[in-house]
């Protein structure tokens, strides 16, 4: 592999794996418990180990770091992309813009790792070597965990939380749970239940010469399809919903999926999307009878094919926590959160992982956040350790002191280079707070729709954010007197939003807030 990690280094990483594997955090009380190791988890760990809570226990029933990586996706290659040679150096904030699939740590070390795995075949890592990359974060960053532990119930006691385990009973204040959305869902559509789930599909070669008939039109539907073309004699793609090419940018479906639904608008090469209501399927001794209803077009269809996969979906394997009282949305798929991705019924227990893609955000125009991702949701884990740490151990941390002339520039580098932002689009934004008495405060990142809830002192907030016509612009929020104001920044065709005019906007924009605030000492 190109640029991978040389001999000694290697050497060094499986000494450290083997401490890590010495079962650390044995039952007993805690003042949090971590469920899981898959990349939300290491990504959680990692930053809960350095808010100075003094005991947190991270716990899992997989037998090394992984979590999901460990077996999907099923045809092996990951949508979301790293450039191994970007605009800015490895190991920089600025990179990771252009790294979807790392986690991000404090220390040169910890940073970047995926493409050190990457044999830049594609621009998207292979899930081998993404499963390499987590191994190496959880190595590298001591990022220790109690393996082979399963979270098996969860009950409420006077102090907290009791988590029974396969090795015995996790006391703690605040729970958090990185557990994925990896458990099939198959949607209640009659006799569906007789074919395969998405995670039980065959190899592509098993379907040589074979009509496939596909359930879903989302990622998992579509990468079935694109791994099929070169195999199968017929695909077809069926589902209520048309697929909205015009929505893409808002949507989180990937665009390296498409060639089959390409392929269906162009005609004649026997991969058909087709929006229809499927009503049954039956199974005969030859296959599969597919009945359903148009959506887009009318009329009955109806369809022989050899093979039936249903990629349906998943839903997150919660165990008893409905019974605790934790609230599910998305047809109790999901547990229901706050910007926070608290449970917004059981204080305490928290989510990180593509977990907290049920905690929506604004969702202005239609726009999904990017948390069921590993670009979105490792900065969520961030913002989530810090925020348990405030809220429930008095764990403040210092927030640097700005000058009034530092105000503009400083929110204007945010909006042109963090990554929190442009991966988190509409989702998280920079905040700087304004008191009369404390100065100016950077806040740092924070949800943005917990920014727009509240009306605690006047601040301001910057987030990147798509427009109406999938355009992106920056956009400033303002808080000043309990009242919010929103202002739309000009967009740039390279993106480019430290330019003249935007700077003279931001400035009239902060004027009002900033006028007559006294100047912090800057610490």
């Amino acid at each position: 592999m190109a640029n991978a990690p040389d001999r000694s280094a290697a050497a060094a990483s499986r000494e450290r794996l083997e401490r890590l594997d010495e079962r650390p955090f044995p039952p007993g009380d805690y003042d949090v418990v971590l469920v899981g190791s898959g990349p939300g988890g290491l990504q959680t760990a990692y930053s809960l180990a350095r808010t100075g809570i003094p005991r947190c226990a991270v716990i899992s029933r997989d037998p090394a770091p992984g979590g999901m990586f460990r077996s999907f996706p099923v045809y092996q290659r990951l949508i979301s992309w790293t450039k191994p040679d970007a605009p800015f150096e490895r190991g920089t904030r600025e990179y990771e813009w252009y790294d979807h699939n790392s986690l991000v740590g404090d220390e040169r070390e910890h940073q970047a790792l995926a493409p050190e795995f990457m044999d830049r075949a594609f621009d998207v890592p292979a899930r081998p070597e993404m499963e390499a990359a987590l191994v190496e974060f959880a190595t590298r960053g001591d990022v220790r965990v109690r393996y082979g532990c399963e979270w098996l119930s969860t009950r409420r006691d006077d102090a907290g939380f009791v988590l029974d385990t396969s090795d015995g009973e996790y006391r703690c204040r605040v729970c958090v749970f990185a557990i994925g959305v990896t458990e099939p869902w198959v949607a209640p559509i009659p006799g569906l239940e007789a074919a395969p789930h998405y995670v039980a599909a065959n190899a592509p070669e098993r379907y040589e010469g074979k009509s496939v008939f596909i359930v879903g039109k989302r990622n998992s539907g579509f990468e079935l399809a694109q791994g099929l073309l070169p195999w199968a004699r017929r695909i077809v793609l069926g589902s209520p919903r048309p697929v909205d090419t015009a929505m893409l940018a808002f949507s989180p479906l990937s665009i390296r999926y498409l060639s089959p639904y390409t392929e269906h608008v162009r005609g004649g090469t026997g991969s058909y999307v087709v929006d229809a209501a499927i009503e049954r399927v039956e199974r005969n001794a030859d296959g599969y009878r597919i009945l359903a209803s148009g959506t887009t077009w009318e009329g009955e269809l109806e369809l022989e094919v050899d093979e039936v996969i249903a990629a349906t979906g998943f839903r997150a394997p919660v165990r008893d926590l409905p019974t605790l009282g934790v609230a599910m949305v998305n047809d109790g798929r999901m547990p229901a959160q706050t910007p926070y991705w608290e449970s917004v019924s059981v204080p305490g227990i928290y989510f990180a992982g593509n977990l907290t893609q049920a905690s929506p955000g604004l969702r202005k125009h239609g726009a999904t956040s990017s948390s069921g991702s590993v670009n979105g949701y490792r900065y969520n884990a961030r913002v989530l350790a810090r925020h348990i740490a405030e809220k429930h151990f008095g764990l403040g941390r210092e927030r640097r002191s700005l000058n009034n002339d530092e105000v503009v520039p400083h929110l204007l580098g945010e909006l042109a280079h963090a990554p929190e932002l442009w991966t988190q689009k509409g989702y998280l934004a920079r905040v700087v707070d304004i008191d009369g008495t404390d100065g100016i405060r950077d806040e740092g990142i924070v949800p943005l729709a917990d920014f727009v809830d509240r009306d605690d002192g006047d601040a301001c907030a910057v987030a990147v954010e798509y427009d109406a016509d999938g355009t992106i612009i920056p956009v400033v929020y303002l808080r000043r007197g309990g009242h919010l104001e929103e202002h739309q920044l000009p967009p740039h065709p390279l993106h480019r939003f430290g330019t003249d005019e935007h700077r003279q906007q931001l400035a009239a924009c902060l004027a009002p807030l900033l006028s007559g605030k006294a100047s912090a000492t800057r610490i």
